[in-house]
């Protein structure tokens, strides 16, 4: 376990700096205890009809591409509470920098082709669980 502490400690200095005010022992504590893995946020908003089943195929290849080589950490679309259908897509990137976050937003086929626009942000990932079952027989992955 004391690797592990050791590990996110590493993690935590290569991320950026988080608002830090006059925290209280037990505040700190917690903090120390957190994840810190920095990742970017591409927020993607369409501008004008997006170009088909073609462009939508590009897009679609550019995702599962960016997930092969280990840069996507997650991806879909978002709804409006009020809404019958999605109205904006998020994507979740591993990045070094906004630079890099912003080079590899600008070449998804959407935004390459000036269909869609986007909001980039740096997310701290802290809290959450994540939970999955690796049967080796039958050689099955459960997320849940």
């Amino acid at each position: 376990m004391a690797a592990k502490r050791k590990s996110n400690a590493n993690k935590k200095e290569a991320a950026a700096p988080a608002v830090v005010h006059d925290r209280s022992a037990a505040s700190r504590k917690i903090l120390d205890q957190v994840l810190g893995m920095q990742l970017y946020i591409i927020v993607t908003d369409p501008l004008r009809a997006e170009g088909g089943e073609e462009r939508f195929l590009a897009h679609l290849e550019h995702q599962v591409a960016l997930e092969r080589r280990g840069i996507m950490f997650g991806a879909g679309p978002l709804q409006n509470e009020d809404k019958d259908g999605p109205t904006r897509g998020m994507i979740v990137i591993r990045a070094k920098s906004f630079a890099d976050a912003r080079r590899i937003a600008d070449s998804d086929p959407y935004h390459k082709a000036g269909a869609r626009k986007y909001k980039l942000y740096r997310w701290n990932l802290n809290e959450g669980t994540m939970t999955f079952r690796v049967n080796y027989t039958g050689q099955t992955v459960k997320i849940s």
